[in-house]
């Protein structure tokens, strides 16, 4: 066999075995160094100090000793070594565990239910109130966490038995939840856009930029399919009655969007303005936002030991994780290209003869069916990087390339069989909300999503605009 055919048998192994249930990160740095061990063989070089070892002079300890140290002294340990400090001296990943430490706070701060009911009491009067209140909520908890998890799970126990109450459709409610709780993944400050950033040497404040009109446009095409459903259907989400939702006199109303609703509001965009505004750079912002995220949970006296404990425990096991997906990935991917694998795949698409958007559709395709079994993480530090490299070839700008698999990523946690924020609303959910129901609750999101991405297609300047506005060209 060749070095790229190789190549190709190496990709296809670690998806097997991604099926087979292995644990990813650990199979590609176990892959990387296999493979590797056999890329980077050299004979002369790892054994020229056994081969000099005089017989019947040396004894058995020098023989064993120097034989282990020729096995040793293959360049893929050594290429393993600095791709694990590459990544842990990454400027760019020292934001992962702050922006996630925010997250961890914010949720155990008890912040949403005050959000959810202040925005259903304030939103009483619109068609749909307590989906609208839903999906708010959940864009503005998902933002501040950007765990797709905890929103859903957190957003299905408080708001999915009061929707549920009020007589909605329990498909409408579930598809609500959990197209509301992946938002965090794309609109900023958002962890998947800085791993994309790390993996793309893009720039995260132009990222971030970038994302926020197209996110704004994903929410704002949720809210219009929420209303005018509500009015073509009122059955599947009726108005509410007095007894549920109360009237409320002005000053108390304006209090309690005071106390709930800006500080969090507040919090966010101090984080994302002073990204933007070029005033902290993503680092410093979220520690501000760590310190913050702190500061509201003992304001809201919801700050314990057992919490801040549970917070920092799952910030390292998180950031851990992705920390070694990348050390994986690095190794994995450099041992492919130097197999010939990338330029193999780089030959293919390029005589294929496609069109700029023709590559665009086909890599959002791939994406989009890797995404039924792989998690956003590992779609983006594994696969995203093949098709990097083949940007500059078909003229695609990776910032555009990086905002189009962030909204189509949305898609990976609400397409059936393996949405993901379908099980984990069905896992929370009352017995009498099937899964049935919930897939299809999310399929009109899943339309609103791919419209957002025809939308970006062909007004590219959705993406452009505000970093031009802001930086430049």
């Amino acid at each position: 066999m060749t070095d790229p055919q190789i190549a190709l048998m190496m990709l296809g192994l670690f998806i097997l075995f991604v099926f087979l249930g292995f644990p990813i990160a650990f199979t590609l740095m176990a892959m990387g160094i296999g493979f590797g061990y056999y890329a980077y063989y050299d004979e002369r070089r790892m054994w020229r100090d056994y081969d000099r070892l005089e017989e019947g002079v040396a004894t058995a300890w020098d023989q064993w000793s120097t034989w282990i140290e020729g096995f040793l002294n293959n360049r893929i340990f050594d290429l393993f070594v600095n791709q694990t400090f590459t990544v842990m001296s990454n400027e760019v990943l020292t934001a992962v565990p702050l922006f996630l430490f925010m997250g961890y706070i914010v949720e155990r701060a008890n912040i949403v239910d005050r959000l959810f009911t202040t925005l259903n009491i304030a939103s009483k009067n619109i068609p749909g109130s307590m989906g609208v209140a839903a999906l708010i909520t959940c864009a503005l908890f998902a933002t501040a966490t950007g765990i797709v998890g905890a929103v859903v799970t957190l957003m299905g126990l408080l708001a999915l038995p009061a929707m549920l109450k009020a007589r909605y459709n329990p498909s409408f409610a579930s598809g609500i939840i959990c197209a509301g709780g992946t938002l965090g993944i794309l609109i900023p400050p958002s962890i998947m856009l800085i791993v994309y950033a790390a993996a793309s040497n893009v720039s995260i404040v132009r990222l971030y930029a970038g994302a926020l009109l197209p996110g704004l446009t994903l929410v704002g095409l949720y809210l219009v399919y929420v209303v005018g459903r509500s009015i073509l259907q009122p059955s599947s989400a009726p108005r509410p009655r007095d007894d549920e939702v109360p009237d409320m006199p002005m000053g108390r109303l304006i209090l309690m969007i005071l106390t709930s609703f800006v500080p969090l509001a507040f919090l966010i965009l101090a984080v994302l303005g002073s990204i933007l505004f070029g005033l902290a750079t993503p680092t410093e912002a979220a520690s501000i936002g760590a310190l913050g995220g702190i500061f509201l949970a003992f304001v809201y006296r919801a700050m314990s030991w057992q919490r801040l404990r549970e917070s920092v425990y799952l910030t390292v096991r998180t950031t851990a994780m992705v920390c070694w997906l990348f050390v994986g990935s690095y190794t994995f991917s450099a041992v492919f290209s130097y197999l010939g694998g990338e330029h193999l795949i780089s030959e293919f698409v390029q005589g294929l003869n496609l069109t700029p958007v023709q590559f665009l559709i086909l890599a959002q395709l791939i994406i989009f069916l890797l995404g039924w079994p792989l998690e956003w993480s590992e779609i983006i530090i594994i696969f995203v990087p093949i098709f990097l490299p083949l940007l500059t070839f078909f003229d695609i700008d990776p910032l555009f390339f990086g905002i189009l698999v962030a909204l189509n990523l949305q898609t990976s946690f609400l397409t059936p069989p393996m949405a993901m924020s379908a099980y984990y609303l069905k896992g929370i959910a009352p017995p009498e909300v099937r899964l049935t129901q919930i897939f299809a609750g999310v399929m009109p999101f899943l339309f609103c999503v791919i419209v957002s991405m025809v939308l970006m297609y062909l007004f590219p300047q959705i993406v452009f605009y505000l970093p031009e506005l802001f930086y430049g060209s």
